[in-house]
């Protein structure tokens, strides 16, 4: 069995209690595996960095609740323990998104065969409570006792008991104060006999900085190491490891179903990844090297040219806003990648990738940065944010879908373009209902697919067949750089 550590809401201390698990563990040599739920890129970066090991989203509205299962069987079996990162608070999902979906008939690509077995409330799916009664593991509760004491007994009481289905193997209790605050936690949450696993006092030396996104991702935290040996530090004494080890070890109760998949002719792929290029699914990166392709991993912002000899390109979201100068500054490179892709090399870019390969990125003090200058637009950064699950119609054929395909992504970002296209990728909506959001992204040149929306390719295997196919006509042609 594994388990999920999910909050009473957000901003208790999910992640510095999976980090600190997950740190002490290793420090242990155990062999973890390290999953987050939802659409989430930077908490899995901090999962990685302790475990070594790529962390894996469990999301069903990017992919599906069998899918879920699959990856969560496929890749907790091949460690001893297995830790489950929720998301938000424990039920604090989305809306009727999947019986939208149903009832309209918009399946699409990878989504065709669904259903949703599990009754739930209107509210919870995708939530860290669909997860953990998918995969039928018990839940930790973490309670921030920062700013309570006898309440804590309400609170844990109420979680317990919202729904059955959801077993609550104990609480971790966050941020306490003191001795005496310990004690009045303790003897309020005795009567209800749910184990505390574990004590984490208020920590003033660890803290993980965070901007307009979320937390700082790692590649730019010169002193995580330090951080971490702390948590693991921390871990050693503040957690029942003789309640916890047992509930760690991973023993997935699904079959482990691995798909095959029919590779492709060899074809080379330039995956822009450093500092300002670091959101990709790791199933996505699987996928395409499962089918065939070799992924040659290069930055932006240092390297002196593109990859030679490659067939493809692909710029995965991240903060090419913060790194804008020094992107600008290396003016070779930017004339290298607009060369490539007015040449035909097929380019799959999200939302920082989008935003790269425009004239212009305009950051947060309005100073404009050059940036490839494919597309006939600006990024201008802003203060809204735009965030939330899209179902997204394709309008026309491009370099991934048909035209009509429906497919389902994620947007999160802070930029808007000063122009939209003239022939746009998609027409989005959200999820969980049939609010409009508009058209966007752009597939003019023919070759690129550049757009705000994220996608898992998990359970749309035909789009990274669908890519790698262009790419082999690039390779077929002889006219790859």
């Amino acid at each position: 069995m594994a388990l999920v550590i999910a909050g009473e809401r957000s901003g208790v201390g999910k992640t510095t209690v999976t980090l600190t698990l997950l740190a002490s563990l290793r420090r242990r040599d155990r062999l973890v595996q390290s999953f987050k739920v939802g659409p989430d890129y930077i908490d899995p970066m901090f999962h990685q960095h302790v475990t070594g090991r790529a962390c894996r989203n469990l999301d069903p509205v990017l992919t599906s609740e069998a899918y879920v299962q699959q990856c969560f069987a496929h890749h907790g079996q091949l460690s001893e323990y297995a830790l489950v990162e929720g998301v938000m608070g424990l039920f604090d999902g989305i809306g009727h998104g999947e019986s939208l979906r149903l009832r309209s008939g918009q399946v699409g690509v990878g989504h065709g065969d669904k259903e949703n077995n599990h009754a739930q409330s209107p509210t919870d799916f995708a939530s860290t409570a669909h997860i953990a009664r998918l995969l039928n593991l018990p839940v930790v509760l973490v309670i921030d006792c920062s700013r309570l004491s006898g309440s804590v007994a309400a609170i844990a009481h109420g979680y317990r008991s919202f729904d059955p289905r959801i077993k609550i193997a104990g609480v971790v209790l966050n941020r306490v104060g003191s001795d005496r605050h310990l004690s009045l936690l303790k003897d309020s949450l005795e009567p209800l006999q749910l184990p505390i696993l574990g004590v984490m006092r208020r920590q003033d030396n660890i803290t993980i900085p965070d901007r307009h996104l979320g937390l700082v991702p790692t590649a730019e935290l010169p002193e995580l190491n330090a951080l971490i040996d702390r948590l693991a530090d921390l871990g050693d004494s503040c957690f029942d490891w003789q309640r916890l080890l047992p509930l760690l070890k991973s023993e997935p109760l699904f079959p482990s179903v691995s798909a095959s998949l029919s590779p492709l002719s060899p074809v080379r792929i330039a995956v822009a990844r450093d500092r300002a290029f670091n959101f990709y699914y790791q199933d996505n990166l699987d996928l395409l090297q499962q089918l065939g392709a070799e992924l040659v991993f290069w930055s932006p912002l240092e390297d002196a040219d593109i990859p030679k000899d490659i067939q493809g390109m692909y710029f995965g979201g991240g903060f090419p806003e913060v790194f804008a100068q020094q992107l600008a500054e290396n003016s070779r490179v930017r004339h290298a990648v607009k060369t490539a892709i007015l040449q035909g090399i097929p380019t799959v870019a999200e939302c920082g990738g989008l935003m790269y390969l425009c004239e212009q990125i305009i950051d947060f003090e309005g100073k404009s940065w050059s940036m490839a200058g494919v597309l006939p637009t600006s990024a201008v950064m802003g203060g809204r944010l735009t965030l939330g699950y899209r179902r997204a119609v394709a309008l026309q054929d491009n370099l991934l879908v048909k035209a009509n395909t429906t497919v389902y992504g994620h947007e999160f970002h802070r930029s808007h373009l000063t122009l939209t296209p003239t022939q746009p990728l998609f027409k989005t909506s959200r999820y969980d209902c049939e609010e409009n959001m508009g058209c966007e992204g752009w597939g003019l040149p023919a070759n690129i697919h550049a757009s705000y929306v994220h996608q898992h390719w998990g359970e749309s295997r035909e789009i990274p067949q669908q890519f790698l196919k262009e790419c082999l006509k690039v390779a077929s042609s002889g006219t790859w750089i």
